[in-house]
């Protein structure tokens, strides 16, 4: 079984590096793209959605704003299995923080200077939100274009979309990007921050071999 996956805003692979899947499954990274200059986000979405060969069935993971992108592409190309990691079903379940951002439309109008990875406060205000005790936060945060970030900011501020109650969703109940009060995880990872992947990653994996195991598989081919 192909599993397509998708990490988050402004991550590469490191944050999921650590992660165990079952050897029966191929895992192929989708990398994130530069969006082009007022690129609608269907239109993105596509782009990202052109690695997956829909002929034979595979599956997705997406995390953190990956996840939100794999939905997104299940739409278009529908997978056996949708998981998401430190992320959300619908918009419904937006915390205060993001909401006050879409109703405001502060991202959209932010310089995108204010993006650039040499700004003094970036360090501090991802080691805030995402795990406050990791001190090597920005390892995991490798894609650092400016207009991408200052783009996808905006996106999942915008972000619109009726739950689909097939998607499995996988939380830490210390998640302070997404809180998990704002959601009804099908599995919680107690302890974990935004950067459970990387820093529970042996609850994680035991989770996704559940999920992916053979037998799973093949009961969703009868």
């Amino acid at each position: 079984m192909k599993i397509y996956v998708v990490s988050g805003l402004g991550a590469d692979f490191k944050v999921l590096e650590r992660l165990q899947f079952p050897k029966h499954c191929e895992l192929i990274f989708i990398d994130w793209l530069i969006p082009e200059k007022n690129e609608p986000f269907h239109a993105y979405v596509e782009r990202m959605a052109e690695k997956i060969d829909p002929s034979e069935p595979f599956c997705l993971v997406g995390y953190s704003f990956g996840g939100i992108m794999v939905q997104e592409i299940n739409r278009l190309k529908p997978a056996e299995k949708v998981v998401i990691l430190g992320s959300i079903k619908s918009d419904k379940e937006k915390s205060k923080f993001i909401k006050t951002g879409e109703v405001t439309k502060i991202p959209r109008i932010l310089p995108v200077g204010l993006f650039n990875a040499r700004a003094a406060n970036v360090y501090g205000v991802l080691r805030k939100l995402f795990d406050p005790k990791n001190p090597r936060i920005l390892q995991y945060f490798r894609v650092r274009d400016p207009y991408y970030l200052k783009w996808s900011v905006e996106k999942v501020a915008e972000w619109k979309f009726e739950e689909n109650p097939k998607v499995i969703q996988i939380l830490g109940d210390k998640d302070i990007v997404f809180p998990i009060k704002n959601s009804k995880p099908d599995y919680i990872i107690k302890g974990g921050t935004h950067l459970f992947p990387a820093t529970k990653a042996k609850e994680v994996s035991k989770i996704l071999n559940e999920i992916f195991s053979e037998k799973a598989i093949i009961l969703l081919d009868e």
